[in-house]
């Protein structure tokens, strides 16, 4: 008859480091930093295996001996120990999805409509980092208001921005889970936010130049390198950053550039009205670079944001790439006489009700052909609306 119960509580506690069997199979490993492990050791079809049933901090040696036995069971039967739990976990998972499986699910129905399926805007970003690691595992049924609440705490001050778009898809997800049939709470994201309060963080603009000094600065980027390349684009057609890193030659027919409905914020195909300046800044770049991309990295893709950015702080300049559209913009409403329709269709923005789009049916192009031609003619100090500063590179 096989040997049972050979440990006691006192010998697991002050055990050295080392393997101790307690019978049948159960087994005591000790490590070197005191904690421990008990280990179901069997062997089945020919097969040695080792079941892991728990840390002793968490799992008592009394336990330990009640679980190794239900296992024993599944063994005399014929069946592996560690495949029959596996199985009853994929079960448990099925019956009782998680919230990191729904949102697996509710992620990959949404990326049709994200850009770059999602990775352009890192949609999923705030989740992975922020509320997965905390209650990835816990069923979605289980999860309330204030596991929500507890999981964003600590960067609902911090981290404002982030905070808010975590909550948002939680919001997303937990409709994905009602859709699935799923008993969830509809209301736990709106009563998280109750609970966590008002945020304390305070939104900034992203500092832009004044129109008036944007003829010195542009005059200073002669120096024949993607990042300035760029730079100017970025200035002549006030198209953000992503639209303006990623330009490739196929997207440029004649004067116009039509920037794909997956590179824009609002998902929708853009028109862009290429001064003779931006032409010639984009013949430049092919000129150095070739037939691709029109701003690629020295390695692979194209340059980053922040490289842009980095040289406009290199030069002590508080401005930001992304700032030139507001620069644009006031230049439009302060300096010129554009309808506001053609000035935010030049920065495709969109304005008017449902009802005012569906029935304007243009992008004003040609107007827009209008404007950028005199916003170039401005960038190039040829108008009188100067202010020189003194720019350099460090």
């Amino acid at each position: 008859m096989v040997a049972l119960n050979k440990l006691t509580s006192l010998e697991v506690k002050n055990a050295k480091p080392g393997k101790y069997n307690d019978g049948g199979g159960l087994w005591l490993v000790k490590r070197k930093d005191g904690g421990g492990q008990w280990v179901y050791r069997y062997e089945i079809h020919g097969r040695r295996r080792e079941m892991g049933l728990g840390s002793i901090s968490g799992v008592s040696i009394k336990q330990a001996r009640i679980d190794v036995e239900k296992w024993r069971q599944v063994k005399r039967i014929g069946e592996d120990p560690i495949k029959e739990r596996d199985r009853l976990r994929r079960e448990s998972a099925r019956e009782q999805p998680t919230l990191e499986a729904v949102f697996e699910s509710a992620f990959e129905a949404r990326k049709a409509q994200l850009k770059s399926d999602g990775k352009a805007g890192r949609w999923d970003t705030p989740l992975r980092l922020h509320v997965l690691p905390k209650l990835g595992k816990v069923p979605i049924e289980e999860i309330d208001q204030l596991d929500i609440k507890n999981a964003l705490a600590p960067i609902w001050h911090a981290k404002a921005a982030t905070a808010k778009k975590a909550l948002n898809r939680i919001g997303i997800i937990f409709k994905h889970a009602a859709a699935m049939g799923l008993d969830v709470d509809m209301q736990a994201n709106i009563k998280a936010r109750a609970l966590l309060g008002a945020q304390r963080h305070v939104s900034k603009n992203i500092p832009s130049l004044p129109w008036q000094e944007m003829p010195a600065f542009y005059a200073s980027l002669g120096k024949l390198t993607n990042c300035h390349f760029a730079l100017r684009l970025s200035i002549l057609t006030a198209c953000r950053s992503q639209e303006i890193r990623f330009c490739h030659v196929d997207e440029i027919k004649g004067d116009i550039w039509t920037i794909p409905a997956t590179r824009m914020k609002d998902g929708k195909e853009h028109r862009v009205a290429l001064c003779k300046e931006a032409l010639a800044v984009i013949d430049e770049a092919i000129a150095l670079n070739g037939e691709g991309f029109l701003f690629p990295n020295a390695h692979s893709g194209v340059i980053s944001d922040a490289t842009m950015s980095r040289m406009m702080e290199r030069r002590g300049m508080e401005a930001r790439p992304h700032g030139f559209r507001a620069t644009f913009r006031t230049w439009c409403a302060e300096a010129t006489d554009t309808p506001y329709e053609v000035s935010e269709a030049a920065i495709a923005h969109v304005t008017g009700s449902v009802v005012e789009r569906t029935y304007r049916r243009t992008d004003f192009l040609e107007k827009r052909r209008i404007l950028m031609e005199k916003w170039s003619n401005h960038v190039l100090g040829q108008t009188g609306n100067v202010i020189k500063m003194r720019v350099t590179d460090r």
